[in-house]
């Protein structure tokens, strides 16, 4: 079994998978797991989870200042506004991932968002499942979690696309709804 914490240069204990490379350790220290709200925030993470499905996060956040510029920075009302023509100069656009069925989704999900009354955070946060202990290793952090489930499914009824239970649950832990950095990592944060 692989290793759950790696001791950098820097004397620093983190989980394995955001030891190497830097800009893994990076988001690893700096924001992954923090508490983070608002709606055009929560909309660029379930957009890139989206866009991750099928491939590596490094791949999402080497591309991640390209895809900000693509989209508008990610702000719902922008998004929400595409037509034909942004789908093309996205599909054209080799510094995100050219998918057409990403693309689309990621739109109808920026118009799903905008119709939402009481906003995407809130709508999110709903679900915070109620705290627990930090994880010993990485073999007991889960993928699929009861409450990933269930925003997974409202989202879903609320005209959401590619948000499944697991892609649900890797924008919880990316945006601090649960906090698994195992517990002998160095970073201590918490919903």
């Amino acid at each position: 079994m692989a290793e759950s914490v790696i001791v950098g240069e820097d004397g620093l204990a983190r989980c394995s998978w955001g030891a190497e490379p830097e800009l893994y350790r990076e988001y690893h220290d700096g924001e992954w797991g923090r508490p983070l709200r608002g709606d055009d925030e929560l909309f660029e993470r379930i957009s890139l989870e989206a866009f991750q499905s099928g491939l590596s996060w490094l791949t999402i956040l080497r591309r991640r200042v390209s895809f900000r510029a693509a989209f508008d920075g990610f702000r719902i009302d922008e998004v929400a506004a595409y037509g034909d023509d942004d789908v093309g100069r996205l599909l054209g656009d080799a510094g995100i991932i050219r998918n057409r069925a990403k693309i689309l989704a990621t739109i109808a999900n920026a118009r799903a968002a905008q119709a939402l009354d009481g906003g995407l955070t809130e709508l999110i946060w709903s679900f915070a499942p109620a705290g627990r202990e930090r994880p010993k290793t990485t073999g007991e952090i889960p993928a699929v979690t009861p409450e990933s489930t269930a925003l997974s499914k409202e989202l879903k009824r609320r005209g959401f696309t590619f948000v499944g239970p697991t892609t649900a649950y890797a924008m919880m832990q990316a945006i601090g709804m649960v906090d698994d950095h195992v517990v002998d990592c160095h970073v201590a944060v918490g919903p």
